[in-house]
């Protein structure tokens, strides 16, 4: 059994804490729920032949009163940067936090999860915005924690992408 440490990253209220619950709980509650500094689950995937036990950190959301807390991402074997398409400068935030990570723990596989796509027609985030993370060689997804959309498949790419380094 293989485990990986894989951080939650990203603004507060983009769905970090939700998309943790729908993927280990099969969850999702309306009740916003504020991460004080760190939370620690743990689930199970198969990646082709390869058990892989992730232990997943949903880390508080950064915020302006409150810094992303670094010290929780050392020994991240990789992170999903999640943002919120309903707004825009929740993925702006994310390319500095992107910059952020890299800084402190290196360069580590990630995948960008644009949250809440069962709210498309609310969406900030244009196809222009993805396509030119896309072009800077950024994996993305778009999920619903609420529904569970996509979900799945964010958490199994970053697992693949955690074995291939």
């Amino acid at each position: 059994m293989i485990k990986k440490k894989l951080c939650m990253v990203g603004s507060f209220a983009v769905g970090k804490t939700s998309l943790v619950r729908q993927f280990v709980e099969s969850i999702f509650s309306e009740k916003y729920l504020t991460t004080v500094g760190v939370k620690i689950d743990k689930k199970s995937v198969t990646v082709g032949e390869t058990q892989l036990d992730l232990v997943l950190w949903d880390i508080a959301g950064e915020e302006d009163a409150q810094p992303l807390q670094l010290v929780y991402l050392r020994g991240a074997s990789g992170y999903l940067l999640v943002a919120d398409g309903t707004r825009r400068f929740t993925l702006e935030k994310a390319r500095t936090l992107q910059k952020k990570v890299e800084e402190t723990i290196g360069k580590q596989p990630f995948v960008l999860v644009l949250n809440k796509s069962d709210l498309v027609h609310d969406w900030e985030v244009g196809e222009r915005d993805v396509a030119e993370l896309v072009g800077e060689g950024w994996d993305q997804i778009k999920t619903s924690a609420k529904t569970g959309s996509g979900v799945e498949d964010a958490f199994h790419l970053i697992a693949r992408k955690m074995l291939d380094t």
